[in-house]
């Protein structure tokens, strides 16, 4: 840690260039107390940019998500463009979170007075949007302000490039130039007098227009269908609103405690539809409507969640049973020679089955969209965490606004029929096996510990894992299994099982990802099979990591 004269140093120099009162209050407050840990933990270093960006915390300092931050990130990617072309061009856009649109705004306007022709997004918009504008105006950049489902206290600074992949995520070398960029802004001091707000456009709201025609032409003609929507206090709503009305489809309930943008999230303080609990609001409405299916985006838009009503209860359906749902449809439907569906790693292996089926290719990637929207050919690519990507040649990142219309146009079809999307993933299961998965999480307190337990898993490589034979071990680190390196072992086992042990890259906390599949009988079986298989992977999970 640095000395307390250091950190009170780096704090003063700091307030000189700090336009937000708020902010400047915080720091004002920690150098009258002398507070050493504070200023350590807003000065001691910076927020690192990686492949998607920067998320953090709200606060003063270099360790934190306030306006002298986006300001200098923003002057290091106006340079990182300038070195590329002549005449670079930027979008930018912003969510509904505490300062994203001053923080847009900041970041337009530093675009601006450093020669990038900036355009603002005109109103708090879903990330799906800023993605698809990149494409749409042809921009060399997009910057989208969000921390997606992260908690209340969060923002973030997404990067998206234009050029041959137009709207994906930055990925290598791509994100170290950009901190290069970053690092000498930084020293140099540029970015620190705000930029020129005069030199920004305001697009209208012709962007939006086209996205929300682009998105309702995915959906098929359908019937009558009660359903309940709720954008957890994000910002989907009135886009999702916008997409339905040149639809067929009726307008959902929608939970009206989570219906309209709020930085606070009273009702689900970690956002994420992941979460347990997260949908109560909303089952609740719908067993009051008497609706039998249940979606949600997360406050930015980009995520979708299902759930379906059941004679036992509202059931949840994880992001690989709606992967493979989508993926189904897609592929079912679609006659284009050569074409590929694409998934992360740590997604079922189910949808390679799927490929395999309708005469498609099937591609793994690292986890994240930058890779996955990279994909020669892709018809369809999703990961587990809730993310699809349905119509890549319109925005090519995950979407939960064109998921929700293609889960939707899939429901009302089956309806039509007397058939449900539990239905559906019965016939799934039949076709390809029974795919099911798992995750378990261990979370620590020290940083150190989660490459200890890799470290052991490599120096020590099992044979076997809960009963199961170890048939091929990858160390994804080395770059020798087909992808670029990254912190992850994979084992593939016996009966068609898998494991992958990776680090977290936004927790502090180890990741194992658990899959297996039976192709028994009958259904019961099949079930009975899994559910075994996953018990006895989920206890050899600690001991194998020496917990």
């Amino acid at each position: 840690m640095t000395d307390l004269g250091a950190l009170e140093a780096a704090a003063r120099a700091w307030l000189a260039i700090d336009p937000d009162p708020v902010t400047r209050a915080e720091t004002e407050a920690l150098l009258a107390a002398g507070d050493e840990r504070g200023l350590a933990d807003r000065f001691d270093g910076r927020l690192e940019f990686g492949t998607a960006g920067l998320r953090g915390a709200l606060g003063a300092g270099p360790l934190r998500m306030n306006r002298v931050v986006v300001r200098q990130t923003t002057a290091g990617l106006a340079r990182f463009l300038l070195a590329r072309e002549p005449r670079p061009t930027a979008v930018v856009g912003y969510d509904g979170r505490r300062n994203s649109k001053v923080f847009a705004e900041d970041a337009a306007a530093v675009l601006a007075a450093a020669g990038v022709a900036a355009t603002l997004l005109p109103a708090a918009l879903p990330t799906p949007v800023l993605a698809f504008a990149v494409r749409d105006l042809g921009a060399s950049a997009g910057v989208m302000i969000t921390a997606s489902h992260n908690p209340a206290p969060d923002n973030g600074y997404k990067l998206y490039l234009g050029g041959e992949d137009a709207g994906s995520q930055l990925v290598s070398p791509a994100d170290r130039e950009v901190l290069v960029a970053i690092e000498a802004a930084v020293a140099d001091g540029a970015g620190a007098d705000g930029g020129d707000p005069s030199g920004v456009v305001v697009a209208g709201e012709e962007v939006l227009y086209r996205y929300v025609a682009a998105t309702a032409g995915l959906a098929t003609p359908s019937g009558t269908l009660p359903w309940v929507y709720t954008p957890m206090h994000g910002v989907g709503l009135a886009t999702v609103r916008r997409v339905l009305a040149r639809t067929a489809f009726d307008a959902p309930s929608v939970v009206p405690e989570q219906a309209q943008p709020d930085p606070d999230f009273p009702t689900a303080p970690f956002p994420n539809p992941e979460e347990p609990g997260t949908l109560d609001l909303a089952t609740a409405l719908a067993d009051r409507e008497g609706a039998a299916l249940v979606l949600a985006n997360d406050p930015d838009a980009d995520r979708l969640a299902v759930a379906v009503r059941t004679p036992e209860g509202w059931r949840r359906l994880s992001g690989n049973e709606v992967g493979l749902l989508l993926g189904w449809r897609i592929a079912s439907r679609s006659d284009v020679a050569g074409g590929s569906l694409a998934s992360s790693i740590v997604s079922t292996p189910g949808l390679a089955r799927i490929a395999e089926r309708f005469g498609f290719l099937h591609v793994e990637t690292l986890t994240g969209f930058k890779w996955i929207s990279r994909v020669p050919g892709m018809l369809f690519g999703f990961e587990e965490a809730l993310g699809y990507l349905v119509d890549p040649d319109v925005v090519r990142d995950k979407d939960g606004i064109s998921a929700l219309v293609a889960v939707l146009s899939t429901a009302h079809e089956l309806a039509g029929n007397g058939r449900t999307l539990l239905d559906l993933l019965g016939e799934i299961e039949e076709a390809i096996g029974r795919f099911d998965s798992d995750q378990v999480s261990i979370r620590v307190d020290d940083l150190r510990a989660l490459g200890a337990m890799t470290a052991r898993l490599r120096a020590d490589p099992p044979t076997a894992i809960g009963g199961l034979e170890v048939l091929e071990a990858d160390d994804l680190s080395t770059g020798d299994a087909g992808l670029p390196p990254t912190d992850a072992l994979r084992y593939r086992l016996a009966s068609g099982a898998r494991m992958i042990v990776r680090p977290s890259g936004t927790e502090p906390k180890l990741k194992v990802y658990l899959d297996v599949v039976s192709e028994a009988p009958t259904a019961p079986e099949r079930a009975a099979a899994t559910a075994r298989t996953l018990d006895a992977l989920r206890a050899a999970v600690r001991p194998l990591l020496s917990i």
